[in-house]
């Protein structure tokens, strides 16, 4: 979120600047200094202004490019997308959410050696939910990680559920940016979250996986039939 955006959020939602000022927590003249440009936009103002304008999570903070990727146990992204509307995770969902950028929660998620396959399952649905994720940022930091196979594939997998669905549009949103992490892609083959895998069940994956968990050099076996919770 900008200055600029931020004052386009008020005038849209006919808000005076001593109304928001108020709401945001800062004075009327820094809230024109905001506004114009003039101070950078905290963390606090921003989750403040989404929630005074009820904005999309995507306007949230966006912390995948401050620095290391923090380390976030299953409990925490299940309560994480529960926050942010995933049906699968419902129960947990918080009275006091405490929602993150959708772009956050999904490059964390699978920032990780193995997660529970419930939690996976919702990555695709975090796609198709916030298609308009900050992407340049989000691939960005995808391949400082070594994160664009695990991201492509979700990807992937989310675009046939789009293609389904009959979504023309968000089908062909998703297949630009499949293509854009296609020219990133990695050689050097991978698991979707699962590296404690048997090597059975490794061996069983190389020859009976997805065409797309081919492409993108996953051992994994994540298809649209084994997504619940997606209507």
């Amino acid at each position: 979120m900008t200055g600029h955006q931020l004052a386009e959020y008020r005038k849209q939602n006919r808000r005076t600047q001593v109304a928001t000022a108020r709401a945001l927590g800062v004075s009327q003249t820094y809230l024109s200094l905001l506004e114009a440009g003039k101070r950078p936009l905290t963390g606090r103002v921003q989750k403040r202004a989404a929630r005074f304008f009820d904005l999309q999570p995507t306007e949230l903070p966006l912390h995948l490019t401050s620095g290391e990727l923090p380390t976030v146990t299953d409990d925490q992204l299940a309560a994480d997308l529960a926050d942010l509307g995933y049906p699968g995770f419902a129960h947990l969902r918080r009275k006091r959410q405490r929602r993150k950028n959708p772009a956050d929660v999904l490059l964390t998620g699978l920032h990780a050696n193995d997660r529970d396959a419930r939690v996976v399952e919702a990555f695709p649905w975090l796609v198709l939910a916030f298609p308009d994720m900050n992407w340049k940022d989000l691939t960005r930091t995808a391949k400082i990680y070594d994160l664009q196979n695990r991201l492509g594939y979700i990807v992937s997998v989310a675009r046939l559920v789009a293609e389904d669905r009959g979504e023309a549009e968000k089908t062909a949103k998703l297949r630009s940016y499949e293509e854009t992490l296609a020219h990133s892609r990695l050689m050097r083959e991978d698991t979707l979250c699962n590296e404690s895998m048997t090597n059975p069940e490794r061996r069983w994956l190389a020859v009976n996986r997805p065409d797309e968990a081919r492409k993108w050099n996953l051992l994994a076996g994540l298809l649209t039939r084994h997504l619940n919770h997606y209507d």
